[in-house]
């Protein structure tokens, strides 16, 4: 296993929210994916929705990230109390990465099973049997 990362979900202020954090930081942001890049017949994209933030992450220090995103308004509201924030595990392999997946995920309730992302990752998301939310993923270009 590479690193685990804290994973934060809000209500359509991620870029705000991370831009205050870079100041705090330092650093660049290396990537920013907005849900209008991953729009398509099959995952259509309200207008109001594009320019939110699908994934933001910044680096902290040598080896760990932060990671956000703004949850769409299909998706409901973000409780803060409750559903703000998932752990990102990001493997070495596909094999670890389906290792960590079945192995977390048992006895809780997949909300993505793991596959090939639209932003070309290999990921899947579940809350553990405990209540606590978990992104797996596996980048084949992390390091190329």
């Amino acid at each position: 296993m590479r690193t685990i990362n804290p994973w934060i979900n809000f209500n359509g202020n991620a870029e705000e929210a991370f831009t205050f954090y870079k100041l705090v930081f330092g650093g660049d942001f290396t990537k920013i994916v907005r849900f209008r890049e991953l729009a398509s017949d099959d995952f259509p994209i309200p207008e109001d929705e594009a320019d939110k933030i699908m994934t933001i992450v910044l680096p902290i220090g040598k080896h760990n990230v932060l990671v956000a995103n703004d949850v769409p308004a299909f998706m409901g509201s973000v409780n803060e109390n409750e559903n703000r924030s998932k752990i990102a595990i990001s493997a070495e392999s596909r094999e670890e990465a389906d290792q960590l997946f079945s192995g977390l995920s048992a006895g809780g309730s997949i909300e993505g099973p793991m596959g090939d992302s639209p932003w070309g990752t290999y990921a899947g998301m579940f809350r553990d049997k405990y209540g606590i939310e978990w992104i797996v993923e596996f980048d084949p270009n992390f390091g190329a």
